[in-house]
C-alpha cells in the first residue's frame, strides 16, 4: 500500500499543480467557441491554400477540445464539405495548440516546451499538408469521403455535433456580454470538462505510478542518454510510439511528458510524444470507421511522420538558439500541498468554476451530458 499510496500523492500533488490552468484554459475556450459560430467555421475551410489552413489552424485553437471530440469535429466539418487537408489541421490544432496545454506544459516542465510545443505545432501542420499533396491520391480521397458520409459513430459524437453558440443577432461584443453568451459559455465549459476528465485523470495515475515505480535506470537504457546524437536521433522516434501504447491522450499526457523528460527523453522527443495523442490505438480504430482502412493508416502514417520531423526540427531550432533545458526538474515528485500562489489562485478558479457550474445545471444542462455519446446524426443538437 505504500507504493500505491506514494504514487497517488504524486497524481494528486500534479493535479493540483494544474488544476487553475485548467479551468483558466477551458473558459477562454468556452468564451471563443460560444461566440464564433460553427457555420463560419466550415465555410472557411473548402480547400488547402496555405490562409485557408491558416484559419483552420486559427480555429483548431480557439475550438479547444479532447482528442477523441476533435477528431469526431474534423470528420463532421469534412462531411460538410471541408478540406480533408483543413480538416486535419483544425484536429492537431484543436489538440495540440490550445491555451490550457502550453500553460500546463509551462507549470509543469518549463516554457521552453510551451514555446516549442507552439513552433512544433504549426510545422507538424505544414508537414502533413506536403504529405498530403504528395501522397494522397484523389481516389483515395473520394473512397474516405463515401465512407465519412455513412456516419458511422466513433467517440463523444453527441459532443461533437453539439452546436453551442450563441444565436442572437448583433455585434461581436454584443453576443459576448449577453445572458445568451453566459448560458452558452457555461455549457461549454462543463461539456468540454466532461470530454477530457477521463483522460486527465488516468494521464495523472498513469504518471504517478511511472514516476513512482518505474526506475531511473530504466529510462536512461531506453532513451540513450549516455549518447548524446543517438538520443536526439532516437527520441521523436519514440516518443510518439511511447503515446501510441500509454493510450491517454489530450492533456493528460502532459504529466506522463514530465515523467518522460525526468527519465532522460529528448526534448525534441518530448514534443513528439506530446502530439502522440492522435495516433493512440482507440483513435486509430475511430479513423478506421471515419474513413475507412485505407485512408486511417495513411493518416496514421503520415502524422507519424510530422511528429518525427517536428521533434527533430525543433530539437535543431531550440538548440541552435540555446534554449533547452539543461536540468531535467519536471515538477512531479512533490507528494505534498502547500499555501502558496499555486493554491490561492487555485481557490480563485475553483470559484469560478462554481459559477459556471450553477449556470449549466440552472439552465438545463444536465440532459446535454447524456447526449455526449450521441451519433454522428444529431448535427443541429445546441444550447437554447
Amino acid at each position: 500500500m505504500g507504493a500505491i499510496g506514494h504514487a497517488l500523492a504524486i497524481a494528486g500533488s500534479m493535479t493540483w499543480e494544474i488544476l487553475w490552468a485548467l479551468i483558466l484554459g477551458f473558459a477562454l475556450s468556452a468564451v471563443v467557441q460560444a461566440v464564433v459560430r460553427r457555420s463560419t467555421i466550415v465555410r472557411l475551410l473548402g480547400d488547402d491554400r496555405p490562409r485557408t489552413l491558416a484559419i483552420a489552424t486559427g480555429f483548431g485553437i480557439a475550438s479547444s477540445s479532447c482528442s477523441y471530440a476533435a477528431v469526431a469535429l474534423a470528420r463532421s466539418l469534412f462531411r460538410k464539405g471541408a478540406s480533408l487537408t483543413a480538416a486535419m489541421a483544425f484536429e492537431i490544432a484543436s489538440t495540440n495548440l490550445v491555451i490550457e496545454l502550453g500553460i500546463v506544459l509551462a507549470l509543469l516542465m518549463g516554457w521552453q516546451f510551451t514555446a516549442a510545443e507552439f513552433v512544433g505545432g504549426p510545422i507538424m501542420i505544414v508537414v502533413v499538408t506536403l504529405l498530403f499533396r504528395l501522397f494522397l491520391r484523389e481516389r483515395l480521397l473520394r473512397e474516405a469521403r463515401t465512407q465519412a458520409g455513412r456516419g458511422l459513430a466513433g467517440s463523444m459524437e453527441g459532443h461533437a455535433s453539439m452546436d453551442m453558440t450563441v444565436r442572437r443577432e448583433g455585434s461581436f461584443s454584443r453576443r459576448l456580454f449577453s445572458k445568451e453568451a453566459f448560458t452558452a459559455v457555461s455549457h461549454v465549459f462543463v461539456m468540454e470538462w466532461a470530454a477530457i476528465l477521463r483522460d486527465l485523470v488516468i494521464g495523472l495515475l498513469i504518471a504517478g505510478a511511472v514516476a513512482a515505480w518505474v526506475p531511473d535506470t530504466f529510462w536512461r537504457h531506453l532513451f540513450l542518454t549516455g549518447h548524446p546524437l543517438a538520443a536526439a536521433l532516437w527520441g521523436p522516434l519514440v516518443g510518439p510510439l511511447v503515446a501510441v501504447v500509454s493510450f491517454v491522450c489530450s492533456i493528460g499526457n502532459v504529466p506522463l511528458a514530465a515523467v518522460l523528460w525526468n527519465g532522460g527523453i529528448s526534448f525534441g522527443g518530448v514534443i513528439a510524444f506530446v502530439f502522440g495523442d492522435l495516433i493512440i490505438l482507440p483513435i486509430i480504430n475511430i479513423y478506421r470507421k471515419y474513413y475507412g482502412m485505407r485512408m486511417a493508416l495513411f493518416i496514421t502514417g503520415t502524422f507519424y511522420a510530422a511528429m518525427v520531423i517536428a521533434g527533430y526540427l525543433v530539437e535543431l531550432i531550440f538548440g541552435a538558439a540555446g534554449l533547452v533545458p539543461t536540468q531535467r526538474r519536471a515538477e512531479v515528485m512533490e507528494e505534498r500541498i502547500t499555501w502558496n500562489y499555486t493554491t490561492w489562485l487555485n481557490l480563485a478558479f475553483l470559484i469560478l468554476a462554481a459559477v459556471l457550474l450553477v449556470r449549466f445545471f440552472r439552465t438545463g444542462g444536465v440532459p446535454m451530458l447524456k447526449m455526449m455519446g450521441g451519433s454522428p446524426g444529431d448535427e443541429d443538437s445546441s444550447a437554447e
